[in-house]
Parts: structure tokens; C-alpha cells; sequence
């Protein structure tokens, strides 16, 4: 076939698609340029994260106004936005699923919620680009390494600080973990993700859902920025690089998009490389926006372990030589998120939502542990680890579509525990919770308490709980604790949302967020792990909106 053939062929493909768009919008209910922007602005916001960009699903359900698949027998099946229409779509949108998306009638006006069901009838808005160049001319180094402090200038004990995201504000709290009282709130990227610590302790790395990556120096009088860089358009993941020899020489960031991963220098975020993860997935179709879900650096080797959402695809990317990157690609399931070492930290297991699995990886032999399956849409995020008094050393995991905690058997190469191996990467307890919804399970070597928190269940009795089980008697009827009630703040409309349990250092308190709307007073709520009993409320007027906390040594050293 010829240039010219193909070329001819290119451009009827893309004139059919033209159509198509055209087709799609033309279907679609009306919208004025004021409400398109509207309603991408809060899908940006609000779903594309689980929903992916270009709305072919994974977390979340395909939202394109017109989708088909075949199933293993070629029978095809058809739906999209179109087909449910806006009255339906703004009753899903309003009162949330029971498989864990949330009601956005305490988060959205009437108005929004009826411009949102119109809006994901439409075709997808794509995002630009955004290359090295892009990367480079976002980068900003506030303050070189050699004018920064050569000693810790303040007596603050860094090491029980806790990172706290401030969502909607698009701000970072450090809250001294000893004194309960807010030491800085610093401007980040909005919706903060994540926030990572320096191999040192010294540096915190926050990435924003907007793709902004800020490295704060805690060796100050008074924390500061002292540089950001651009990712993307949008990011959930960084990580520095940990083994001996290199430690924070380089970090490395994931966005959702553009589908990619970057690495910047640990010491100044200076842009180095871009890596793009498009490509096949583990079913062996072609996938536009494969996003970058996860990524932990492994002390086992010079390697990063990148989760690729939508492929299904994990890979160990080698990091000594990143002028001739050497990545190996391990074959797991779709759709990939977050996870968590074992307590060996050999193994890496991260949830593979979509199929309802666990993939464990050997980051020893690079390959495939295992697939362990799970109830529907497993959620970890760095899961939890703990021996159980039956079945030795397990990894725990929640799910957002079902009620139940999963106890997954780990490896242990002790001798002691040669007895558990028969039971090595199977279920091997499921607890039972009050509903779906769950995000986040905790504990703490010190700890012998497992706290699950259920902020996405549609119930406000049990979004604005957690619930706390003990481990040494795994088969009593947990305590459930209703954070809302004891922050005592007064009952508003808008739930507020108990969510991601986080020891302090000493793995004697347990801090909780309670996540309420963005005109309401939200607080983080502190806990006696031993008693379980309040043990204080951090309120204040800058609180707003809190979501993830990360305790500086527990994040430093992955204790979970």
C-alpha cells in the first residue's frame, strides 16, 4: 500500500470520526459555553478520576455517550449516557452507587448536578499534550540546594509531623504531631494526592490532582517550597529513589494525563525524562489514556514499581542508568491502583480494581507473585499489615463495592512462620464491615487494633464512622466509632466523611480526618489507639476540607 493510500485512508478515518463526534453532540441535550465549562471544570474535579479523562472507565463506569463490547461468547452489549438520559443521570449523580461512588446532592447545587448529566451526554473534552518542553518551562527552583539550611534550624520533632491535604483549598497542613497545633499551611497543587518524604525525613513531595509537584524543606525556622514543577493536567503519584547509593537523586511522578510518567532530579525537580505508558493491555487491545496509578521506590533493588491503570501492566523501572532505561513489564490485571508493601517488604501488592484481584509482585525475581481474588473493587491504599493469630503474617484490604476487609497470607522467609506457608497468598479471612465504601485500612506494628473507615457508603451513619477491630480476636463484632458525633461539631446537611486512619509515630494515637463540604468546618479527630477513646479535635477556620494525612515517619519507613 502506498504513502499516498495510506495517507488518503488516515483522513477518511478521521472525517468518520468527525462524523461521529458531530453525531454525538448533536444527540446530546443543548448546552450553553457557560455550562460546558462548568461542567468540564467539576468533571476535572470531581470524576475524572475514577472515570479516566476520555470516560472509558476503571475505578469508576464508562461514561461515553455511546459505548459496545462483546463478551467471551461475541454477544454484544451496548449503553452510554445517551441511552440513560438526563433524568436518570441526575439521579445516579445526586444519590451515588452502592458501589462506591458517593451522593453529590450535599456536594453540588440542583443546577450542577442537571449541567453535569448533560455534560458527560457530550463527547469527551481532550486535555493537550504536555511534553519535556511543557515540563521544563513549568519548573520553578525557588530556593538552590546550596542556599538551603545545612542543619535543622528548628526544635520541632519532624519525625511525628503529619502532611495533612487540605482538598478544595489546594493547600498542605504540617501539624506537629506532639503538640497538636498547626505549624504551617503551605500552597500546593489542588487536591492534593499524595505527599511522599525524602529518603532523608527532611523533604515532603506533594503531587496535586492538577499535576503540580511541590518540594517542601522542613529544616527551616518555618517549612518552604523551594521548588515546583508541572506533570501534567492531572497526577496522583510520586516517589524518590530509595536503594543505597542513590538516595532522593532522582524522583519520579505519574499522571493520569497525559498517560505518562516523569523523572525529575530529587534534589530540585529539574526534568530529566518522560516516559509514555500508551499502549496494549493485558487483554491485548490498544488503550488511548493507560493512566499511572501508583508508583513505591523498592529497597530491594534500584527500581521504581509503576502501576499502569488501564493496561493492567506493572512495571519495574530501573533507575541507575536513566539515559538507557531498562524497564520490565509484568502482566497482572485491570484496572490498577494503589497498594502496599508486605511486611517483608519484599512484595508489592496493589489492587486490580476492576477484576476484583490483588497482584502481588516478587520485586526480588521481577515477576508475578500472584492474583488473588477479592470481593468486588478492592481498595487499599497502602493496605495493612499485621500477623494473625492463626495464619502468621497477612495484608489487609477494604473494597468500595462490597462489606468486607480482606486478609490476604504474605510470605515470611522466618522460620518461625514456615508453618503459615500452605495458607501464602490466599484469602484467608474476610471481616465483615457495616457496608461498601471503604478506602483505607490501618494499623501499626505497635498496634493491636485494625481501624476501616467507610466514606463512601451512601449511609451517614457510616460515612462519618469508622470501624476498629482487634486483631487479637479478629472474630469479635468490631467497635464502631462515630467520628462526626465526637468532634462535636454542630450536624450540617453535607456529610462530613471519617476517612484515612493515620498513626502518629509512637503507633499509640490514631488521627482521622472528618472531610466535610467546603463552607462547613471541618477537623481532624484524634483517637487513644489503646482505649479508643477521643483523645482531642484539631479544628480550625484554615481546616478545609482535609483528606489524606501522612505521618512523616510511618510514610519515611512504610509503616502500615
Amino acid at each position: 500500500m502506498t504513502t499516498i493510500t495510506l495517507n488518503r485512508l488516515a483522513a477518511a478515518l478521521m472525517a468518520t470520526f468527525a462524523v461521529g463526534v458531530q453525531a454525538q453532540q448533536a444527540a446530546a441535550p443543548e448546552m450553553t459555553a457557560a455550562e460546558v465549562e462548568i461542567g468540564k471544570k467539576i468533571y476535572f474535579e470531581r470524576c475524572a478520576g475514577c472515570h479516566g479523562v476520555l470516560r472509558k472507565g476503571a475505578t469508576g463506569k464508562n461514561l461515553e455517550p455511546h459505548w459496545s463490547k462483546k463478551d467471551k461468547d461475541g454477544n454484544v452489549t451496548e449503553g452510554g449516557t445517551l441511552k440513560l438520559g438526563t433524568n436518570r443521570l441526575e439521579k445516579i449523580i445526586g444519590l451515588g452507587t452502592e458501589g462506591g461512588m458517593v451522593n453529590y446532592d450535599d456536594i453540588l447545587t440542583k443546577e450542577e448536578i442537571n449541567i453535569m448529566a448533560r455534560y458527560i451526554q457530550r463527547t469527551p473534552d481532550v486535555p493537550p499534550e504536555f511534553g519535556l518542553k511543557d515540563m521544563q518551562a513549568s519548573w520553578k527552583l525557588l530556593v538552590p540546594v546550596d542556599q538551603r539550611p545545612t542543619k535543622q534550624m528548628n526544635k520541632v520533632n519532624l519525625k511525628n509531623i503529619f502532611a495533612i491535604t487540605l482538598r478544595d483549598a489546594g493547600k498542605l497542613a504540617l501539624v506537629d504531631g506532639d503538640t497538636k497545633q498547626i505549624w504551617k499551611i503551605l500552597d500546593t497543587g489542588y487536591a492534593v494526592h499524595i505527599s511522599r518524604l525524602s529518603a532523608s525525613g527532611r523533604y515532603i513531595y506533594t503531587v496535586g490532582r492538577d499535576g503540580l509537584v511541590t518540594l517542601i524543606d522542613m529544616w527551616y525556622e518555618e517549612p518552604k517550597t523551594v521548588a515546583t514543577v508541572k506533570l501534567g493536567a492531572d497526577a496522583r503519584s510520586v516517589d524518590t529513589s530509595k536503594f543505597k547509593g542513590f538516595e532522593d537523586k532522582y524522583l519520579i511522578g505519574g499522571t493520569y494525563w497525559p498517560p505518562q510518567y516523569s523523572i525529575m532530579d530529587g534534589q530540585t525537580l529539574e526534568p530529566k525524562k518522560i516516559v509514555s505508558t500508551r499502549g496494549n493491555t493485558v487483554d491485548g487491545e490498544y488503550h488511548p489514556e493507560p493512566r499511572v496509578a501508583s508508583i513505591v521506590a523498592s529497597m530491594t533493588k534500584p527500581e521504581w514499581v509503576v502501576n499502569v491503570k488501564e493496561t493492567g501492566q506493572i512495571m519495574l523501572v530501573d533507575y541507575s542508568d536513566i539515559k538507557n532505561l531498562k524497564t520490565t513489564t509484568i502482566e497482572s490485571a485491570k484496572f490498577l491502583h494503589d497498594g502496599g508493601w508486605d511486611q517483608s517488604k519484599r512484595y508489592f501488592l496493589v489492587a486490580a480494581n476492576a477484576s476484583h484481584k490483588i497482584a502481588a509482585v516478587d520485586t526480588k525475581t521481577g515477576k508475578l507473585a500472584a492474583l488473588v481474588d477479592t470481593k468486588k473493587i478492592p481498595h487499599p491504599g497502602r493496605g495493612a499489615n499485621f500477623v494473625h493469630p492463626q495464619f502468621g503474617p497477612v495484608w489487609a484490604t477494604g473494597h468500595l463495592g462490597d462489606a468486607a476487609i480482606t486478609l490476604i497470607s504474605t510470605p515470611s522467609e522466618k522460620k518461625a512462620d514456615a508453618k503459615y506457608r500452605q495458607h501464602n497468598w490466599k484469602v484467608v479471612q474476610e471481616l465483615k464491615t457495616g457496608g461498601a465504601g471503604n478506602l483505607f485500612v490501618k494499623t501499626h506494628p505497635k498496634s493491636t487494633h485494625l481501624w476501616a473507615d467507610m466514606p463512601m457508603n451512601p449511609e451517614r451513619e457510616n460515612a462519618e464512622s469508622v470501624y476498629v477491630y482487634d486483631m487479637k480476636d479478629l472474630n469479635k463484632e468490631p467497635v464502631k466509632l462515630n467520628v462526626a458525633k465526637d468532634s462535636g461539631l454542630p450536624v450540617t446537611k453535607a456529610l462530613r466523611r471519617a476517612t484515612h486512619p493515620e498513626y502518629n509515630q509512637a503507633g499509640d494515637e490514631v488521627w482521622i480526618s472528618l472531610w466535610g463540604g467546603k463552607t462547613d468546618q471541618s477537623a481532624i479527630v484524634v483517637y487513644d489507639d489503646k482505649t479508643l477513646k477521643l483523645k482531642k479535635v484539631i479544628t480550625d477556620p484554615a481546616i478545609v476540607t482535609p483528606t489524606g494525612k501522612f505521618n512523616v515517619y510511618n510514610t519515611q519507613h512504610d509503616v502500615y
